[in-house]
């Protein structure tokens, strides 16, 4: 009753060649592998791992052919800013309840 038997196996793959066409099932496979090779690469930590800081920039070479050395760039310094202190408006009351309205709390209560 699974997929053991040729013919289920068979019948499988003519009804997915029919439902997504002949030019969609490589791409399809290829996306499915893709996928389950990250997959594994995740879950046991291997493949290549991305790096923040790029690589050395190589020699380059200037219209005359001269080479020139290509210069890292230098890292930026943050200047201290000074900010205005907020004005905080004052704080409103807050509302009270009016007495009848703790009268008819208590008689509830009771």
């Amino acid at each position: 009753m699974g997929l053991d038997n040729p013919i289920h196996i068979a019948f499988l793959l003519i009804l997915l060649l029919l439902v997504f066409g002949a030019k969609r099932l490589p791409e399809l496979g290829k996306s499915l592998g893709a996928g389950m090779r990250g997959f594994k690469d995740s879950l046991t930590g291997e493949g290549s791992q991305t790096s923040l800081n790029p690589p050395p920039s190589a020699p380059v070479a200037s219209a005359k052919g001269t080479v020139i050395a290509a210069t890292s760039a230098e890292p930026v310094t943050a200047e201290p800013v000074t900010v205005a202190p907020a004005t905080v408006a004052p704080a409103t009351p807050a509302t009270a309840v009016s007495p009848s309205a703790r009268e008819r709390e208590a008689s509830s209560a009771a």
